[in-house]
């Protein structure tokens, strides 16, 4: 007869934990993982099945009661590296959304704006279009796979032990001075461009008062707008691809690198 004891019990509960604690940090901050459309059972269920499929690679887990100072130090490490690997992915897709407030604000759509369930927050139509064309790419790119990868090979650069001495926060916050520049670089054509039509605008307006700006100027920055992200689209598809594949690689930079 097969016996089962509680410090057997204990132990697989253990074994369990400390990775999928780490599983689901990532999976609740990563993009496309963490979208609001997916139930949070989904996510839960996905990490506990990326959990088992990692789990018998791993190295052997520290032996802590979970209630522990230990424990729960040690929990609190877990959830901080997952975020930390998550988040650095996510840093960059920012750059993204500025690029289209940006677009938006410009052509005169800034006044378009609506719920994005996603950020908690308001977010405009181009916006929105950017960042699903973005999510398409990032997924042409497999992106998803890399986050799991990148997640997966932690666990031997950054095992579950209270000896780890830590992630570079230093270099997650000097990414984040990166956003808006990206932002504006890509934003830079189309924001060029309608700016050289409101200075067109403008010496109109001079020389012409009669002319109602205001009901001419509105109609043709939007079109004009409209124009140039069709004819601007194609060439954005790299800079949006080099952008994701910086982000999947500072990723992994983040998931192989501890201070010294």
């Amino acid at each position: 007869m097969i016996t089962i004891s509680s410090e057997m019990m204990q132990t697989w509960v253990i074994s369990l934990l400390w990775p999928l604690t780490r599983i689901l940090a990532v999976v609740g901050t990563a993009p496309v993982f963490s979208h609001r459309v997916f139930p949070v059972r989904s996510k839960v269920a996905l990490a506990v099945m990326i959990t088992l499929i990692v789990l018998p690679t791993l190295p052997q887990m520290p032996k802590f009661d979970v209630f522990s100072v230990q424990g729960l130090l040690l929990l609190a490490q877990q959830i901080i590296i997952g975020v930390a690997i998550g988040f650095s992915m996510r840093l960059f897709l920012a750059a993204i959304q500025i690029a289209g407030q940006m677009i938006a604000m410009t052509m005169g759509l800034g006044f378009a704006t609506f719920f994005d369930p996603q950020t908690q927050g308001q977010t405009t139509s181009i916006t929105q279009f950017i960042n699903i064309l973005t999510m398409l790419v990032f997924l042409s790119l497999d992106g998803h796979l890399m986050v799991i990868s990148a997640v997966s090979q932690s666990f031997f650069t950054m095992p579950i032990t209270l000896d780890f001495q830590g992630i570079d926060y230093l270099q997650v916050v000097e990414w984040g001075g990166y956003i808006f520049s990206l932002g504006l670089m890509l934003a830079l054509p189309a924001v060029a461009t309608l700016l050289i039509i409101q200075m067109a605008l403008g010496v109109l307006t001079r020389t012409a008062p009669q002319l109602n700006i205001f009901g001419i100027g509105f109609p043709v920055t939007l079109s004009m707008g409209f124009l140039i992200i069709l004819l601007t689209l194609p060439g954005m598809l790299k800079p949006i691809q080099n952008l994701i594949e910086l982000g999947i690689t500072n990723m992994q930079v983040i998931s192989q690198t501890t201070t010294p």
